[in-house]
């Protein structure tokens, strides 16, 4: 069956044109030109991705997304924004999109980040299938409070559940997999979001200040998972 993307966007010649080329690679296509309707359309359809604009008449692209990810909404969301402001990427990272792309942008290289992050999913998709047909060969991870379950995927730090996007956990596992070498930011972003993401290693900073929230004591002086100068990360349990 082939995969169904949203497309949310209010300038009705830009929405024809990302739909008519979605739908030439095969794609089966929704779309919005408007905040409410975007999140009456994600709730009813699911799409396996949404192409949101930031600037939308009524709710906005970044309210829009927001409150998808409260209502535990897992599909890539890949933001499109007329500005190319670090700060804006930085927002858009941390609202929990997958993606941002700056118009004007080719048709090719937004096609190419869709397929990226429909691959993606689809090999996490596949760990999942293999989680549950085999048995792992390490179930519970302990770090002194810190309890990882990988057959549940359940987190807990001293005794409290905490909450995990699928990215958060799947970079949280790579450091526990890791524990003690010091991890490139570059070597990260290719084992944890794959060898063709179209990103940068900000993508990394964003995600590991997440983990420090959640795992940490002290996220300004973090112990588990430090900073090393120059290099990257090391997760120290």
């Amino acid at each position: 069956m082939p995969e169904t993307i949203l497309v949310v966007e209010d300038e009705p010649s830009l929405q024809e044109t990302l739909v008519y080329n979605l739908q030439k690679q095969g794609y089966t296509v929704e779309s919005a030109g408007d905040g409410r309707t975007a999140l009456d359309t994600a709730r009813r359809v699911r799409p396996d991705l949404m192409l949101l604009d930031i600037m939308l008449p009524g709710i906005n692209g970044v309210d829009v997304c927001k409150t998808l990810r409260r209502e535990n909404f897992q599909a890539p969301i890949i933001m499109l924004t007329a500005r190319d402001d670090e700060i804006d990427r930085v927002v858009g990272l941390e609202i929990g999109a997958d993606d941002y792309v700056t118009k004007p942008f080719s048709m090719r290289e937004l096609v190419a980040r869709v397929k990226a992050q429909l691959r993606r999913t689809e090999t996490i998709r596949e760990e999942l299938d293999k989680i549950k047909t085999s048995a792992p060969a390490q179930e519970t991870l302990i770090f002194d409070d810190l309890i990882i379950n990988t057959t549940r995927h359940d987190v807990t730090l001293a005794g409290e559940t905490l909450a995990f996007k699928p990215q958060e956990y799947d970079l949280l596992l790579f450091f526990c997999e890791h524990k003690g070498q010091m991890l490139s930011r570059e070597f990260i972003l290719e084992r944890v979001w794959g060898w063709d993401y179209i990103g940068d290693s900000r993508t990394v900073d964003v995600h590991v200040r997440w983990l420090r929230q959640k795992v940490e004591k002290d996220p300004a002086n973090p112990t588990r998972i430090v900073t090393v100068r120059g290099g990257g990360y090391r997760f120290e349990g």
